[in-house]
């Protein structure tokens, strides 16, 4: 099976690592704004979920829990029920342990010191650090205009960070390092995972990366439940958080990662912060530093500059 990318009047292109981080020729029209926005609402929810789980439950609960969720939701479809040749497995486990069971884990634990307003705020960040990793992976330097638009991103998450790490702020200073650990891991493998949904199909990917993630995810997730209590409000919040989180967003995620490159594609990871925030202030009474604010307004600017596709210089 062949692992192509789709360009313009419906030609298509072999994946090499030069154009694995790239932006295809594909407009980014109103259907990717429209799954952008599906997945900034769903993704700025999370952290309220995960926000309402860790009241009742230990932070290694939230992993199993949420991929347990996940995987189920993904299975519904038969598209994902696909296989994948052994020797692509453990490429898959890869991703499945750095993109899922490592950032799933740190997300709580980072929330037990950090609002879930400022969690997503700094989850902002991985449309920069995506960039960053596109230009290592490819060893392709970005544009002038992406660079740009990183120093800006980069200028806009310092001030989250340092606006809201302190006494009565919202966060601490190891929580903030715990969530932008995460995001470079989610950063890395949007552009690792690439290839192989491609080859194979978003769905496939993705229930054999949560099933793997699940995998590694029990040793510190069986444990954990003995030291919870039951709640339904963590039950339904764990439910929502992995059934539509971690299985449908991610879908329309990794759809968007393929329509319009990897770093397009995380666009709606900019736009999290603001469900988040609003959220956070109507349902936990979090506080917010104006710094905070000013540092993800400077963030959108950001995210402005990074959904316009770069000049593909074809090559003769």
């Amino acid at each position: 099976m062949n692992s192509l990318l789709p360009r313009a009047g419906g030609k298509t292109e072999r994946v090499t690592p030069s154009n694995l981080g790239r932006d295809t020729s594909q407009q980014f029209g109103p259907v990717e704004w429209g799954m952008t926005t599906a997945v900034a609402i769903t993704w700025g929810a999370s952290f309220l979920f995960i926000a309402i789980a860790i009241d009742h439950v230990a932070t290694g609960v939230v992993p199993i829990a949420r991929l347990g969720f996940g995987a189920l939701a993904l299975a519904c479809f038969p598209a994902a029920r696909k296989r994948i040749d052994r020797k692509d497995m453990p490429r898959v486990a890869m991703l499945g342990l750095v993109a899922m069971t490592i950032p799933f884990y740190l997300y709580p634990l980072a929330e037990q010191t950090v609002s879930s307003s400022v969690t997503g705020m700094i989850n902002g960040s991985i449309p920069i650090t995506t960039v960053v990793a596109a230009a290592i992976l490819t060893r392709n330097m970005p544009s002038a205009r992406r660079i740009t638009a990183v120093l800006i991103g980069f200028v806009g998450i310092a001030l989250i960070s340092f606006g809201s790490v302190g006494d009565d702020k919202g966060a601490t200073l190891h929580g903030v390092l715990f969530l932008l650990a995460a995001t470079c891991c989610y950063a890395f493998t949007s552009i690792m995972s690439r290839e192989m949904q491609v080859k194979y199909g978003t769905l496939p990917v993705l229930l054999w990366q949560e099933l793997f993630a699940l995998l590694f995810s029990l040793p510190l997730g069986i444990p954990a439940f003995f030291d919870s209590t039951f709640s339904w409000a963590a039950f339904f919040a764990l439910a929502v958080l992995g059934a539509f989180g971690t299985g449908f967003a991610y879908v329309m995620y990794g759809m968007l990662m393929v329509r319009a490159g990897a770093v397009r594609g995380v666009i709606g990871v900019f736009f999290t912060p603001v469900v988040a925030t609003i959220l956070g202030l109507l349902f936990r009474d979090e506080k917010v530093t104006a710094l905070a604010v000013l540092g993800m307004s400077i963030v959108l600017i950001g995210a402005w500059l990074t959904s316009r596709p770069d000049k593909v210089i074809s090559s003769h």
